[in-house]
């Protein structure tokens, strides 16, 4: 996707904020108005084909779906700018009988104003994951996922320090746009901090509160690198009014040695009342591979293992592999495993993978799933 001025607004403040930006100088008066920027526009079209089932190829559930994404931005002048995107989904699916579907939305559509160190973006948006790690946007075949309404303030005047505050009124994806932690709980608060300040490490803290269902959570984590290295330890507390408040901590561990890269994470979450999924997951332990969500949730104890591995092929892309554990103390240990091919191909991003999964949560108890998919961004 091309970066657009106004976005960069933001999301610069998210990514680089630590000394990696210039201070701002102060806007001049200027004796005529000054001609605003062209436009800047972006695409993506996507193709994904997904077949999965509880024996391989046999009797399976079979998708097709095509995604379209347009998007613009424009700086109006003296600070202010406005975005915008579109995104449809056309899909074909067997379950027996063949069945087609579509969607259209504006996954997003904003207003955005900078002055000095700080910036507003006001309207539906993508939120990243850097500084919002409950609630947060990401892409299937490069359309949003979750878009969130609200406004976010960003600030970088203090040293390798990003501030970040927001209200998110409400979140949502294709025709379906009305809920905050997957219910009518709109009005959702968030500020969040990150410091960079510390050779080699980053420090961020977020915390969030859901007016209307009276939810809150705490999230906290340190990342660091340390020669081939790279560690990271979190922990979340999330709790809703009268219930038993939900813990979690998780770390990691990762290494790289010339083409090959591998990673461990660990977690543990106590046996709280209380999930408070806002859109993602947890920025560490993630969805492992479809086996189990990964969110704080009320499913009792839990013991989380994961492990990544990876071989970077020099002009042919990267082989993958992982497998994941999920063991609750209320039911049956789940588990994910899977194994991939991405490569880039002049503007297209493509990748074959396989995915074992054994859920008591599924009919079958286990599934199997291919997929193959490619996007091109222009």
């Amino acid at each position: 996707m091309k970066k657009g001025l106004l976005l960069s607004v933001v999301a610069t403040g998210f990514i680089f904020a630590g000394g990696n930006i210039a201070p701002v100088a102060p806007v001049q008066p200027q004796v005529a108005p000054v001609a605003p920027a062209a436009c800047d526009f972006w695409g993506q079209i996507g193709v994904r084909y997904e077949t999965k089932g509880s024996k391989l190829f046999k009797k399976p559930t079979s998708y097709l779906g095509t995604t379209v994404v347009l998007g613009v931005e424009k700086e109006l002048g003296y600070g202010f700018g406005i975005g915008a995107e579109l995104a449809g989904t056309k899909y074909v699916s067997k379950v027996g009988k063949a069945k087609t579907g579509e969607d259209a939305e504006i996954s997003q559509l904003y207003v955005t104003y900078k002055t000095g160190n700080t910036a507003f973006k006001l309207g539906r948006q993508a939120l990243p994951k850097s500084l919002s790690p409950w609630a947060w946007s990401d892409r299937t075949v490069g359309r949003l996922d979750t878009s969130f309404e609200g406004l976010v303030v960003v600030n970088t005047d203090l040293a390798d320090t990003t501030l970040v505050g927001a209200w998110i009124a409400k979140a949502g994806s294709g025709t379906s746009f009305n809920y905050v932690n997957g219910q009518n709980n709109a009005g959702l608060v968030m500020l969040a901090a990150q410091y960079k300040g510390i050779a080699n490490t980053t420090l961020t803290g977020s915390a969030y509160y859901v007016t209307k269902a009276k939810m809150s959570s705490v999230w906290a984590s340190a990342e660091t690198k340390a020669g081939n290295f790279n560690l990271g330890l979190q922990g979340v507390y999330a709790k809703t009014k009268g219930s038993k408040g939900t813990f979690g901590v998780a770390g990691y561990a990762g290494t790289t040695y010339g083409a090959l890269d591998a990673k461990l994470t660990l977690a543990y979450l106590n046996n709280g009342a209380t999930s408070l999924n806002l859109g993602g997951t947890s920025a560490f332990w993630g969805d492992s591979f479809g086996a189990f969500g990964g969110d704080v949730s009320a499913a009792g104890k839990q013991k989380i293992a994961r492990v990544d591995l990876g071989y970077k092929i020099a002009g042919y892309g990267k082989v993958y592999a992982g497998v994941a554990m999920d063991k609750p103390d209320t039911g049956k240990t789940q588990t994910g495993a899977r194994v991939g091919y991405k490569f880039n191909v002049n503007k297209v991003a493509a990748k074959v993978e396989y995915r074992y999964i054994k859920n008591p949560g599924f009919a079958a108890g286990k599934q199997h799933r291919v997929r193959v998919e490619g996007v091109y961004k222009f």
